[in-house]
């Protein structure tokens, strides 16, 4: 090669150089005929140029947007996924209203008033005796209309809607009669006190100790006339009182019992061991117990006197 050529040569190299300098981009080894090298050589370091200063800040003047943030539009990015559109739902039923309070009809006026306290008699007796099948009333029937019987007679009143006075008006009574049933002689008087029975005939003549077993009665009666009537209680059914005609064989006015140990005051003994007497379980205790066959009385001073009247062989006629 000529040296005019090599000399063109290295003039254009030193060209090629000076511009990649220029453009900061690192400069591709060249083979001495102009060829690209196919092994790519290590790039070349480019040296700082110093003679131009680096912009510290973009030359842009920065200027305030006039509108809010929340008006700028989303930076760009991936899209935000979207939620699954919610199914329609129906709006809640409201509320079953809630029905008013109303205040229960007053209670019907009374009718006539047909008993009231101070009141006595079987009629009352009676009302208790219904009263108590009701669990209203729970004493034994008295046959007096006291503070007990009207508060009785007020709390049934109260519960079946009628108008509380405590006084047996006709409604009352006919409410009472519709929930309850005729009472027996033994719940009108199942304390005693009960009416003595129509007397046996055979009490109707001479000097009779009558005493009836349905009545629980014992009458002291002279020639058909009753001087005196008394409650009594009869023997268990292990050991029942005898019935029939009888006379009285024998009085003992401190007696106690040799069979039981137990004391017989005003014995009249009139069949056997079997006599008319006081007894003081009976007094205490009424109907709740039972004698051992002898005819129980309770009230002292009624068969002391009774005691004092009847003589031995006066008859004894007990009857159903």
């Amino acid at each position: 090669m000529s040296r005019g050529a090599i000399a063109k040569g290295r003039a254009a190299a030193g060209a090629a150089v000076a511009l990649a300098l220029a453009c900061g981009c690192t400069a591709q080894a060249v083979d001495r005929a102009g060829g690209d090298d196919r092994k790519a050589s290590p790039p070349a370091r480019a040296e700082r140029d110093d003679s131009r200063p680096t912009p510290r800040s973009s030359p842009t003047p920065k200027v305030k947007s006039p509108v809010s943030r929340a008006e700028l539009p989303q930076s760009e990015g991936p899209p935000a996924p979207r939620s699954a559109p919610s199914e329609p739902t129906e709006p809640p039923e409201p509320a079953p209203a809630r029905p008013r309070a109303t205040q229960p009809p007053p209670p019907p006026p009374p009718g006539p008033v047909l008993m009231e306290q101070g009141k006595k008699g079987t009629m009352v007796r009676e009302l208790q005796a219904r009263l108590r099948q009701l669990d209203w009333f729970r004493q034994y029937p008295t046959g007096t209309y006291g503070p007990v019987t009207a508060a009785a007679v007020a709390g049934f009143q109260a519960k079946r809607g009628l108008a509380r006075t405590g006084e047996t008006d006709t409604r009352t009574w006919n409410r009472l009669l519709r929930m309850t049933r005729e009472p027996s002689r033994y719940e009108l008087y199942p304390d005693g006190g009960m009416p003595p029975a129509e007397p046996d005939r055979r009490c109707l003549t001479g000097r009779v100790l009558c005493i009836s077993k349905e009545s629980r009665t014992l009458t002291w009666m002279v020639d058909g006339k009753a001087l005196s009537t008394m409650d009594v209680r009869f023997g268990s059914e292990y050991t029942p009182t005898r019935e029939g005609e009888f006379r009285v064989f024998w009085k003992s006015r401190h007696h106690v019992s040799t069979l039981y140990d137990t004391p017989m005051p005003y014995a009249m003994f009139f069949s056997g061991g079997q006599a008319v007497h006081y007894s003081s379980d009976f007094a205490a205790r009424g109907y709740g117990g039972a004698s051992h066959g002898c005819v129980n009385v309770r009230d002292e001073k009624g068969i002391a006197q009774l005691f004092r009247q009847v003589r031995d062989g006066d008859r004894v006629v007990i009857y159903r």
